[in-house]
């Protein structure tokens, strides 16, 4: 997605943004749907309801930004009927967007929108770039876990998994994991990926899923049987990146992704006081 279309998604949740009586901002979950490119109400009405116990589990009440409501809509044939909609502040659109899928384009340039308050197309583009490297940070993390459990259940200990750990880098990068974090000048204490290039965590996850794959469909074993389809998934990747003229351990290091989740919680805490007044919850119009 590049800036033009950036600036265009932007300009028309601009255009579908309302103001109540207190100024405070909000849109119409109908219209935020064909942003999200759901095309039945029974579907997102499922996704608004997970953005709801988002909002309780982080303590905010949930009247003060998702208020049901009824409006008259024209239909194709010019009648009017009624239909039920959620108005949604700033932070629920926001969290709404959260329960998306980030990996996407879309859904990243959403939550982007909602959590940036200056919206230019360069920043909105920095934010999104920040929302898919966390998405791909996270997805790493989960193929990693799933990676710990088989291993640990085919009878590999955990000084071992270290080990396979540290191979398939060696086989990625063509260097040893202490060896990337000098080039990268991370702390030896800090998890490698953390400072990865998004393409270097796409890779490495997608290596592992492979080994997850590979250990579940040919019921490997042991230390050594998955040390070798560890290593061997890592090497295929690398192949790949390298036919592409891509070396992935020349890619440059990038800001700590903690210090990324760091801002953007700080973000979605500045959304949260976009809450409407208690004056408006007896109706909800």
């Amino acid at each position: 997605m590049d800036r033009n279309d950036i600036e265009q998604h932007a300009n028309t949740l601009d255009s579908i943004m309302h103001t109540d009586d207190n100024e405070v901002e909000f849109w119409y979950a109908r219209d935020l749907m064909e942003q999200m490119r759901y095309t039945e109400w029974r579907n997102f009405s499922k996704v608004i309801e997970k953005a709801r116990v988002s909002c309780s589990n982080a303590g905010q009440p949930i009247d003060a930004h998702f208020r049901d409501t009824k409006r008259d809509v024209e239909l194709g044939s010019g009648a009017i009927r009624s239909i039920d909609d959620v108005k949604l502040t700033r932070y629920a659109c926001y969290l709404t967007a959260q329960n998306g899928d980030p990996r996407k384009e879309e859904v990243a340039l959403l939550q982007s929108y909602f959590a940036v308050q200056t919206r230019t197309a360069e920043l909105l583009e920095q934010r999104m770039g920040e929302i898919l490297r966390i998405a791909g940070r996270h997805a790493l993390t989960a193929e990693e876990k799933q990676l710990s459990s088989l291993a640990y259940q085919r009878g590999v200990n955990e000084k071992d998994f270290g080990m396979i750990r540290s191979r398939g880098d060696q086989a990625l990068f063509g260097m040893s994991t202490t060896d990337m974090k000098l080039k990268l000048e991370a702390p030896k204490n800090q998890p490698l990926a953390d400072r990865l290039h998004p393409i270097a965590v796409t890779a490495k996850q997608l290596a592992t899923q492979m080994t997850n794959y590979g250990i579940q469909e040919r019921d490997l074993h042991g230390t050594p049987a998955i040390t070798r389809e560890h290593v061997d998934n890592n090497k295929a990747v690398r192949k790949s990146l390298i036919d592409r003229g891509i070396a992935p351990e020349d890619l440059p290091a990038m800001e700590d992704i903690k210090r990324v989740e760091r801002r953007a919680k700080r973000d979605e805490k500045r959304i949260e006081g976009t809450g409407f007044r208690d004056e408006d919850a007896k109706t909800g119009e």
